[in-house]
Formats: structure tokens, C-alpha cells, sequence
């Protein structure tokens, strides 16, 4: 089940995403709030992290910087945190996505640009279209958060899961 939900992360991530230099904007996040909520926050931080590796392998649109690895690892740790063993709730969908905007999208991430392509971490370049995708993907995260954590039968998968391990 994390293999398939890995493999989703990719195809999501690198195949129906939109990427730019300094911008990305995919829709890998609902795979990560299914793992979240099976797998809690270590082994979200670990399919997260295989899903990069293995989308960097086979469809590097960039460079390889370990520091969006390490922004891959701290988005599974709060998925899985805000999920795992939790009742999805519009609380924690949206605490989640504030979560994930402002540790990776509007910390860490630009710190990783700045780096990579060495500009100024005041940049009108790497913060501009941050926030405009900050601003618009927001909502959209938290209500998806809200709506795929409570459409899907995670408690029949979960149930299912301890039965087969």
C-alpha cells in the first residue's frame, strides 16, 4: 500500500505537475494525506522521501538539492502527525496546510533557492511567486485535506492493514 501511494506521489509530482525554476505547484499532497493517516509521521516522512528520490531518478526537471528532500521528509512527518490516528477534521486540514505553508513553502524553500541558484533571500524572484502560490494553493490544500481525509474508508483501510500485517 506505501508502494503504491509512493508511485502516486510521483506520477502526481512530477508528471501532472507544474514546475518552473522557483515555483511548483502539483497536487502530490493527497497521496501524502492517505499516508499520513495509514502510516503516521515517520513512514510518511519515508514514502515522502522515496517518492522525491525516485522522482528526481527518473524525471529531474532540476538540479538535485537534498534540501527538498529534507522539505519532503518534514511534509510527511505533519501529514502524519495531523492524521495518523486522528478524526479529520477542518481544524487539523487546515492547521496541516498552514503547517506546510509556512515551514516549507514560505521558510525552508526559500532558504534551498536562495542557495541553489544564488540570489539574495530577499529576493523579488524566488518571493513573488511563492506567495501568489501560497495565497491561492492554500485553500485548496486545506479543503482537499479535508475532503479526501474524510471521503476515503480510512478506517476499513486501517482496519484492513492490521489484519494483513
Amino acid at each position: 500500500m506505501l508502494g503504491l501511494l509512493i508511485a502516486l506521489t510521483v506520477v502526481l509530482s512530477r508528471i501532472f505537475g507544474f514546475e518552473t525554476q522557483f515555483i511548483k505547484i502539483s497536487f502530490d499532497f493527497v497521496p501524502k494525506i492517505i499516508m499520513g493517516a495509514l502510516f503516521g509521521p515517520v513512514w510518511t516522512g519515508i514514502g515522502a522521501v522515496a517518492a522525491d528520490t525516485i522522482g528526481m531518478m527518473l524525471f529531474a526537471r532540476s538540479a538535485f538539492f537534498p534540501g527538498f528532500t529534507l522539505n519532503a521528509f518534514i511534509g510527511g512527518l505533519i501529514y502524519g502527525y495531523f492524521f495518523y490516528k486522528k478524526e479529520v477534521s477542518w481544524k487539523n486540514a487546515i492547521l496541516c496546510s498552514l503547517s506546510l505553508t509556512i515551514i516549507i513553502s514560505l521558510i525552508l524553500t526559500p532558504i534551498w533557492l536562495a542557495i541553489m541558484y544564488n540570489q539574495p533571500l530577499t529576493s523579488v524572484v524566488i518571493w513573488g511567486p511563492r506567495l501568489i502560490k501560497a495565497l491561492i494553493m492554500f485553500p485548496i490544500q486545506s479543503i482537499l485535506n479535508y475532503v479526501v481525509g474524510r471521503a476515503l474508508p480510512l478506517k476499513r483501510l486501517k482496519n484492513y492493514l492490521a489484519t494483513v500485517r
